[in-house]
């Protein structure tokens, strides 16, 4: 067989001589963890006929794996053509992904749950474990398949100790210390990463070290975590990482295509008012574009606000039956309390939206006063009191134990989560704050998401009958009457839709 020529790393190398049947890597993030494990696969394949299933945490990263592998097997000389299919489980049908070799073998891509995980008889390689909803419903399904001889490969970066991921790597390294050869667990950091080949370089192509990434991030538990591949103590932790990963969907957006659009709109109103010092009648922009683009009977709001230390959040709910479906995210950093206001307003002038809660503690009284004023009671300010954040808190607590809230697999969302720390007071109550980094603010998200989710619990009346309309009409007139210069300008967001078209150079 032809060796494919490509340039390995030391750990690499030596990962691809070991022979176990069980085996796990906790190797840090951005250190070739899938690459090599995929290379192994394919060469694997080629070398036998097998099959091999890959169970990855969402049907993006199980189709991406299999083209990894597809890539690999051009290497060793055999094209492999990636075959997207649909996969009949008890539960449901799921997008799948295979690669046939010449040999006979192949190699299946699925996302990862309980009704996947059963039905073959195969090799298994379980992508970024510790991430995967149900792990252990996961594991108990699984297991079987590799019954008959079949290897298991598992490969992670860790989230906390509770889920299956941290459990088999204690059990199998004490295995593997006493000698049991059918065992291999292997942990990998950034700096043995480092030190045995891996190439870290800046935006330009020049060798960097780990600590300006270190730098960069700003967070002592994410890099801890990350990069240095620990299992965070969860003991003060409010939320488990397990919980709040039962509650991600790893091909949920976070910032949808609309939004960049609507702050360009907002930073403009912005520009022509400080040009002009002429308030405009109406703070709703984009009306008939968020109308089309955020299409849904229910909507509801949580705004976390923030001047210049934190962020403001707006997180944007969609419900469908009793489900929370993530929007958008919404994080405005440094972002003056005009353009805050713009954007605010323009989604609650949504036709659809139901109720929002706003925090109001502080720098947030000003735009909650501003908010009730021209929505009504569809708008409610909420104090951060110690008993109004515990009401939050377990309100949000409850309804992800439920499984109801859908939010984006995202490391700033997921550690602005796991930051709540639920400590008792003096009082009998429980206090529950975070520590404020530079990377992920003072768990802005979390209780962004908490107010929205607070806002569903109780539904306000419909928005029906403010529009804003007129108010943007009026608003268009009166920018050409103030811009002049020659020509007038148009203004396209990234899909190329209209959002401002008026007089005058800028």
């Amino acid at each position: 067989m032809t060796t494919p020529a490509l340039q390995l790393t030391q750990y690499q190398v030596d990962s691809a001589a070991v022979h176990a049947r069980f085996r796990l890597k906790r190797w840090c993030r951005q250190s070739g963890k899938t690459f090599e494990e995929t290379r192994e696969l394919v060469e694997d394949a080629h070398a036998r006929r097998t099959r091999w299933v890959i169970l990855s945490r969402g049907e993006r990263q199980s189709k991406q794996n299999i083209e990894q592998c597809a890539l690999h097997s051009q290497a060793y000389g055999a094209a492999a053509q990636v075959l997207n299919d649909t996969w009949e489980g008890e539960e449901g049908t799921y997008k799948s992904a295979r690669i046939d070799l010449p040999n006979g073998s192949s190699i299946l891509g699925l996302p990862a749950n309980p009704d996947t995980a059963r039905g073959f008889s195969a090799n298994v390689y379980l992508d970024e474990f510790a991430f995967h909803k149900n792990s252990r419903a996961i594991w108990a399904a699984l297991f079987p398949i590799i019954t008959r001889g079949y290897q298991l490969r598992i490969t992670s970066t860790p989230q906390g100790k509770q889920n299956k991921f941290y459990e088999l790597d204690t059990a199998w390294s004490k295995k593997m210390a006493e000698g049991d050869g059918h065992y291999h667990t292997h942990k990998l950091d950034i700096y043995d990463a480092v030190r045995q080949g891996l190439r870290l370089v800046d935006e330009d192509g020049q060798v960097t070290a780990p600590e300006h990434l270190k730098d960069a991030l700003g967070d002592e538990d994410a890099w801890d975590q990350e990069y240095l591949v620990q299992y965070l103590d969860e003991a003060t932790a409010y939320l488990s990482l397990d919980l709040i990963a039962s509650c991600e969907d790893p091909e949920l957006a976070a910032e949808p295509v609309w939004l960049a659009g609507l702050l360009a709109a907002a930073e403009e109103v912005h520009r022509i008012y400080l040009r002009t010092k002429v308030l405009p009648p109406s703070y709703e922009v984009l009306g008939e574009v968020l109308r089309s683009a955020i299409n849904a009977e229910d909507l509801y709001l949580g705004g976390d606000i923030a001047r210049k230390r934190d962020y403001t959040v707006f997180w944007l709910f969609r419900k469908l039956d009793q489900k929370l479906d993530t929007v958008a995210v919404i994080r405005l950093r440094k972002v003056p309390f005009f353009i805050q206001q713009i954007v605010l307003h323009s989604l609650l002038a949504h036709p659809s939206m139901r109720r929002a809660c706003l925090d109001q503690t502080g720098l947030g009284l000003q735009l909650a006063e501003t908010a009730v004023e021209r929505f009504g009671d569809r708008v409610e300010g909420i104090d951060f009191t110690v008993a109004n954040k515990e009401l939050l808190a377990t309100g949000l607590k409850q309804k992800m134990e439920d499984r109801l809230p859908v939010i984006p697999a995202e490391v700033y969302i997921r550690n602005s989560f796991h930051a709540i720390k639920r400590l008792p007071t003096g009082t009998g109550h429980f206090r529950f704050d975070a520590e404020r980094t530079e990377a992920t603010g003072h768990a802005d998200e979390f209780w962004s998401c908490a107010l929205a989710a607070h806002a569903a619990s109780a539904a306000g009346p419909p928005a029906a009958g403010v529009s804003g309309e007129a108010g943007r009409l009026d608003w268009t007139a009166r920018r050409q009457e103030i811009l002049s210069g020659a020509g007038a300008q148009r203004h396209y967001d990234r899909r190329g839709r209209l959002w401002f078209a008026g007089g005058g150079r800028r």
